[in-house]
């Protein structure tokens, strides 16, 4: 989660002395944080699943106040180390908006510069054992508190700034009404912890298109390697990350391994973010005990986001159960997802499937967050095998599949295909004249020419001879996938194909022998 910026209820020139009244968290200032109290470690759930060690009571706290206290217009500013320490909660100046302005963010780093120079001259102060003021006093028994005076050393390179995200989370809270219970029986399915359906708060607020800067993508923010892995199509046509569904059931997955190869779900939790590897290491040296893990392990890349992780889990999870305790004015939780789901036997363009079933070719794009451009914009085929979504009770309306486009079009771009069938119109305009392609409305404009060729049977892939049943390979398919699809042994596959034990190169478009 990146740090955010708030617009500051102090003047900018206030002397030194005020500054360090605040950083000393005095409770009288006006930047105060405001907070309902500690909670106790009981009130966060099982313990022995979701342990909450002392050594992360003060970060549980600090999420759950920038989760459920602090909105977007307002930034703390604290120690990036020791989550206890905030220095102040500051207003962002001007309009608020998702992003920082430029002078927003001018305004954040100087002040983010003002509280290092500060803490630069007073660890100056305390080394040279200079006399100290009750408000440098005050601080460092702040620090004292949550590691000794030697906490305080070096706090002059751990100011960071945190902007709140209440409103964000409130509307993931609602946007989760569709989900949760889909989440929580995939979760149950694979052996994992139901409540890990709530993680998607931690990754992305439920926000549907979520992207990261390092290539996470979708509500579970899997990176591109980690999806396939566990079976989530990512090629031209398809990005399952960013079905929300799809991508749980690959979470799970991933979290299920990462507890049967750490033994413990605080590093399991901890491994989503950090990688399974990296807490291996950190197990090594610390065991399973996630506290000393976050206090202690010095492992490359374990940075901020990967310390905190497991406590920003926890205190959503605090708020996500409790959301009349956070947001008393209410929350409005959108309806469960209540969809029909098919799996396409072939490869078609949406036109084609819409037709099928008469469903708008736009709302079937609005169901299916994993279809790419190329696919929506009618450029390309929807992979054999690829999830749809359709509006419930479509299939009980029609309980068929999409039959096969023609044979000889499978090798036609979908436009293509759309344009030779808009050439063959010949509905009369009531004055014996076919209507021009542009005069017909588009609803109305037949997917493919009239052919006198039997339609084939869907279930089956498409042929050229009647006698020898054909492939037509998709992007990302392998030799194992098109050998299940086709209810085949690899080895059988290979036979057909006059395939050496070693030949595991296909290419997409490729036309391999299924079936004789």
């Amino acid at each position: 989660m990146s740090p955010v910026v708030r617009t500051s209820r102090l003047v900018l020139a206030a002397p030194i002395a005020a500054g360090l009244l605040l950083m000393a968290g005095c409770a009288t200032g006006p930047q105060a944080p405001t907070d309902s109290g500690r909670l106790p470690g009981r009130e966060y759930g099982d313990s022995r699943i979701f342990p909450l060690p002392p050594e992360l009571e003060d970060n549980v706290k600090f999420w759950r106040q920038v989760y459920s206290v602090w909105g977007r217009g307002e930034v703390a500013i604290h120690d990036a180390e020791h989550l206890g320490v905030l220095y102040e909660v500051a207003r962002l100046p001007g309009p608020i908006a998702a992003s920082y302005t430029p002078e927003q963010q001018e305004w954040l780093q100087g002040r983010l510069a003002d509280y290092r120079r500060r803490l630069a001259d007073l660890e100056q102060r305390v080394r040279a054992q200079q006399p100290l003021s009750a408000e440098d006093k005050a601080l460092l028994g702040k620090f004292e508190r949550v590691g000794g005076l030697s906490a305080f050393y070096g706090a002059s390179e751990r100011v960071r700034a945190q902007r709140g995200i209440r409103e964000k989370f409130k509307r993931g809270l609602e946007i989760s009404g569709r989900y949760d219970q889909i989440f929580r029986d995939i979760m149950r399915r694979h052996g994992v912890p139901e409540d890990l359906a709530l993680l998607p708060h931690v990754e992305s607020s439920f926000q549907i298109d979520a992207r990261s800067s390092a290539g996470a993508g979708g509500i579970w923010q899997l990176m591109p390697e980690t999806g396939r892995h566990y079976q989530i199509n990512i090629n031209d046509q398809v990005d399952e990350r960013f079905d929300p569904i799809l991508a749980a059931e690959a979470a799970a997955r991933y979290l299920a391994d990462a507890y049967r190869r750490l033994g413990s779900w605080p590093l399991a939790i901890t491994a989503y973010n950090h990688g399974q590897g990296g807490m291996v290491n950190a197990k090594a040296q610390y065991g399973n005990d996630i506290g000393r893990i976050v206090k202690s392990y010095k492992g490359p890349a374990f940075g901020f986001a990967s310390r905190n992780f497991y406590a920003e889990f926890i205190a959503a999870r605090e708020v996500a159960t409790h959301p009349n305790r956070y947001f008393p004015e209410g929350i409005r939780y959108e309806q469960p997802w209540r969809h029909d789901r098919i799996r396409l036997p072939q490869g078609m363009p949406v036109e084609h499937l819409a037709r099928h079933y008469g469903v708008p070719r736009e709302g079937l794009i609005a169901l299916n967050l994993h279809w790419r451009k190329p696919v929506t914009q009618g450029d390309s085929f929807l992979p054999a095998g690829t999830t749809v979504w359709l509006p419930e009770g479509t299939t009980r309306r029609i309980a068929s599949l999409p039959p096969p486009v023609p044979t000889a079009s499978v090798r036609t771009e979908p436009r293509a295909i759309l344009a030779g069938a808009q050439a063959t119109v010949g509905k009369a305009d009531g004055k014996g004249k076919p209507l021009s392609n542009s005069a017909m409305p588009p609803s109305k404009i037949p997917l493919q020419a009239e052919t006198k060729t039997k339609p084939a049977n869907p279930s089956k892939p498409v042929t050229a001879d009647a006698r020898v049943r054909y492939h037509i390979v998709q992007p990302e398919e392998t030799l194992y996938r098109v050998a299940v699809k086709n209810g085949i042994s690899v080895e059988e596959l290979r036979r057909l194909n006059r395939l050496g034990p070693k030949d595991n190169q296909i290419r997409p478009g490729q036309r391999l022998i299924v079936g004789i």
